[in-house]
């Protein structure tokens, strides 16, 4: 029997990141299908969230995720240029937002192509592990490139239906609150939420009770 998980993923999170990698091996092992749901980075869903959260996360957070990606031996860098407009001094959230816009719409779509967890893996890699201009279309192309897609072909859809594909990324939001979480990267199996790069092991255990098993 195939089992059968969502990814909620955004392509600012560090975390989204660095859990991606162990969530494209696991699918590629195991008789499972993981359906990439891309929502909104936490910055564009409550634009006031960084005011509200106490002076040292930040500092904190960036000492965690250089520290993981140490840990599991994956590339880390700030982004270049960060997928979100915002004013680092006083953690103002610009209100047009079109690097974030821009691929998760794609990410989107490479979903709807069977190969949103890829893309994205290959994509938050770029952004996450020093890639300088992981925007450019050059760098995008490839991205598309390694997970079987094509760029133009998935910038024509999102030209197509941008309306439809903001809807979806809504309703993936909507998805992952009825399942009982509201951050990335969360993996929901069966209507059970595990929150987090480090819930990963936890999620497994869970699949290998309702029968998880090894491709031949």
């Amino acid at each position: 029997m195939t089992l059968s998980a969502d990814v909620y993923f955004s392509y600012r999170s560090p975390y989204s990141y660095l859990a991606a990698a162990r969530y494209v091996q696991l699918a590629e092992e195991h008789d499972l299908t993981i359906n990439l749901r891309v929502v909104w980075p936490i910055a564009v869903r409550d634009p006031g969230f960084f005011e509200r959260e106490n002076p040292q996360w930040l500092s904190y957070l960036l000492k965690d995720i250089f520290r993981v990606a140490q840990f599991t031996g994956q590339p880390i860098g700030i982004p270049n240029p960060d997928p979100i407009i915002q004013n680092m001094a006083t953690r103002e959230i610009a209100a047009e937002q079109p690097l974030i816009g821009r691929i998760s719409h794609l990410g989107v779509v490479a979903q709807r192509r069977g190969a949103g967890l890829k893309f994205a893996q290959v994509v938050s890699t770029m952004i996450w592990g020093g890639t300088a201009n992981w925007n450019s279309d050059e760098n995008l192309t490839a991205a598309a490139e390694q997970a079987g897609l094509s760029l133009i072909d998935l910038q024509a859809e999102v030209d197509a239906d941008t309306a439809g594909i903001v809807a979806e990324i809504e309703a993936n939001q909507n998805a992952l609150e009825k399942a009982g979480h509201w951050g990335v990267p969360t993996l929901v199996l069966e209507g059970e939420p595990f929150f987090g790069q480090d819930r990963v092991d936890l999620a497994i255990w869970r699949m290998q009770q309702k029968g998880l098993t090894k491709r031949a």
